[in-house]
């Protein structure tokens, strides 16, 4: 890796962006976290992942908002305790961002319920919890995270640049990590709809003859609809700072390009808010609930809450039972 370039400058108007956004992704990470306390009905498998996925993005929008309004220009414990905190939180969010897509996998797909899926909850907290903490505790401990004078960050402290293996921090504490979200989410999400789409054809043919199948139609297609945006929110929201991680390790001015710079910031910064987006306003359910105490109007009859599909009923119809196996609302809505 070439030598450190100069300190990349961010203008009032730069920082100003990227606190905005910080400060919006904390603000739907909250109402996550909010609306999962308020109403039990609610509380899926799936959106348990989403609340702990919430509090990790929640601790990553602070620790950055705090870097971004230090804008620190040189190496000091805040440095390492901003960097640190962000760097736990962050990864913690990738690992819960493919914890969901997999657990929908299973529950969608391969139908795992029962005893099997508390053991896989209990899998994930290991690995989304404890893996970005060991990462976290040794970098902070071989002192690898400190000032990288933000050609990596947005005003924020990562990977030090002076180290000599600070390649190697860089992809442990973060991007590999985030390259292999790249590959599994859409994968994952991929095998979904295409399982979704078959069960939507073996519907078909009885659509004429079910009364409730035009609106169940309806309301997986918006599902489906989610599973297409779920990746590539997350692709396109960080991809901007993986086009900077590499600029950086081929010594590339661009890597100070004032778009590149805030693109980056609010890719890194708004992943909370882009969750609360598609899971709270863009969820009906959700969405009726906060208008309802908004405007401090009585909530309507309760709605069933998201979750996997239920098993399907004994029927004399066998074929007829694919149908009901389709997730009319999936786990993640």
């Amino acid at each position: 890796m070439p030598p450190p370039a100069p300190p990349t400058e961010l203008v009032p108007s730069e920082r100003a962006v990227v606190l905005l956004s910080c400060a919006l992704s904390a603000l739907g990470s909250g109402l996550l976290v909010a609306t999962h306390a308020l109403w039990p009905d609610l509380r899926s498998r799936a959106r348990r992942l989403l609340l702990f996925l919430s509090l990790a993005d929640l601790l990553s929008a602070a620790s950055y908002f705090y870097g971004v309004l230090r804008n620190f220009a040189g190496p000091s414990w805040d440095c390492v305790l901003q960097g640190a905190l962000s760097t736990f939180a962050n990864t913690s969010s990738f690992f819960w961002t493919v914890a969901i897509a997999l657990y929908l996998y299973l529950s969608i797909v391969r139908t795992a319920r029962g005893p099997g899926t508390g053991r896989l909850l209990c899998a994930f907290h290991v690995v989304s919890w404890g893996v970005p903490l060991v990462i976290t505790v040794a970098a902070v401990a071989l002192k690898k995270i400190g000032y990288d004078a933000s050609d990596v960050s947005v005003g924020w402290c990562w990977v030090d640049l002076e180290a000599e293996d600070r390649v190697l921090w860089m992809l442990l504490t973060g991007k590999l990590w985030e390259l292999l979200a790249y590959v599994t989410l859409p994968v994952l999400y991929v095998l979904i709809r295409k399982h979704i789409s078959r069960a939507h054809t073996a519907l078909s043919e009885y659509r004429p003859l079910l009364p409730e199948a035009s609106r169940r139609g309806q309301r997986s297609s918006a599902a489906d609809r989610k599973l297409v945006l779920i990746p590539l929110i997350f692709i396109g929201l960080r991809v901007w700072g993986t086009v900077r991680f590499v600029l950086t390790l081929c010594g590339s001015p661009a890597v100070r390009a004032p778009v590149l710079v805030v693109l980056h910031g609010i890719g890194n910064t708004f992943q909370g808010g882009a969750n609360c987006i598609l899971f709270v306003l863009c969820t009906r359910a959700v969405r009726a609930r906060l208008l309802s105490a908004c405007c401090c109007r009585p909530p309507g009859p309760p709605a069933r809450p998201p979750g996997p599909p239920a098993a399907p009923r004994p029927s004399r119809a066998r074929d007829s039972q694919e149908p009901h196996r389709t997730p009319v609302e999936l786990p993640s809505t």
